[in-house]
């Protein structure tokens, strides 16, 4: 009896000391996904829509007063949005053009407030989206602005 409490008392050491290092082996949990990659399908199809609707005032309609609200609205609405590298153009495009009395509506701004916001939407875009294939064309905008802003 006293052998057979003996391996038992050993057995259950010995599962003490491997259980912990099998659960440590495989590592700890990590932060999960990264939150700017998790997209709501709801959110995404919402701000796709305002991005069509501000693509369709900004080249179609030139009224480019109404295609900043609609990028505005995905900005704060939508930060993660999928095509964010679009509304940040066509919002710093809008801005430039209308800094410039450009369209059919005008602003309630200055042009110095238009073109410093032109160079906010634009710097972002060049900051936060390197791969787009917008980058080009807002960074020679960005020349006639002033440059990136710091």
């Amino acid at each position: 009896m006293r052998k057979k409490n003996l391996i038992l008392g050993a057995c259950l050491v010995l599962a003490l000391f491997l259980c912990p290092t099998s659960i440590y082996s495989q590592g700890g949990v990590k932060a999960g996904p990264d939150p700017s990659t998790i997209r709501d399908p709801d959110l995404e199809k919402d701000s796709l829509h305002n991005l069509e609707v501000a693509t369709h005032y900004f080249k179609l309609k030139k009224a480019y007063v109404a295609a900043i609200k609609r990028c505005e609205e995905i900005i704060a609405g939508n930060p993660n949005f999928a095509r964010m590298d679009e509304v940040l153009f066509i919002a710093g495009e809008s801005s430039l053009r209308l800094a410039e009395k450009k369209g059919k509506q005008a602003s309630k701004q200055t042009p110095e407030q238009l073109r410093e916001d032109a160079r906010n939407y634009l710097t972002q875009l060049v900051n936060e989206h390197p791969q787009s294939s917008l980058r080009k064309q807002a960074e020679e905008d960005l020349q006639t602005l002033g440059g990136l802003k710091p």
